[in-house]
């Protein structure tokens, strides 16, 4: 679960969450995989005693919420932003926010955007459906946003049944 965090591994950012939104990708996706995916991502919390907020969407749909004890609503906010970025751009809040930060750049002086209504923060992922594209979203808040993107890669790469993704 190991992403860089050091201002001087910014360069490689990019290409992992991309390389990653390759690779995690459903051939469908139905309420039964988004319910299986929440429950995988608060065990993996739950096992490290960790305290986050789970949210699943299919388009606007919201299939999966939990918020486990020490959240507060500051999280849903926070989830309700970083979703706004990958229905943007079809990316992951974390990739997205490190081109930004690579270009020196934010949210609203590069697009345009309120950063009250977008967080490009890492911790939501697209899901996606091979030959479909983007039809929904799986968000983490919390944790560092390095980590929030981190457990979220670790669950899809366990349901998905796929080699661990850098």
């Amino acid at each position: 679960m190991t992403t860089p965090s050091d201002p001087s591994d910014l360069q490689a950012l990019p290409e992992q969450p991309r390389d990653q939104q390759e690779r995690l990708q459903f051939q469908r996706f139905t309420n039964d995989h988004a319910v299986d995916l929440g429950w995988r991502i608060v065990a993996l919390a739950r096992e490290r005693e960790l305290v986050i907020t789970v949210d699943i969407r299919r388009h606007s749909h919201q299939l999966f919420h939990v918020a486990l004890p020490g959240t507060t609503p500051d999280n849903d906010s926070w989830i309700e932003r970083k979703v706004r970025v990958v229905n943007r751009f079809n990316e992951s809040s974390f990739l997205v926010g490190r081109r930004l930060v690579l270009a020196g750049r934010s949210v609203d002086i590069a697009h345009g955007l309120d950063p009250l209504l977008y967080a490009a923060h890492g911790g939501s992922l697209p899901m996606t459906v091979r030959d479909v594209g983007v039809v929904g979203t799986v968000t983490v808040s919390r944790l560092p946003q390095a980590d929030d993107h981190a457990l979220v890669v670790e669950a899809l790469t366990s349901l998905l049944g796929i080699e661990p993704v850098g």
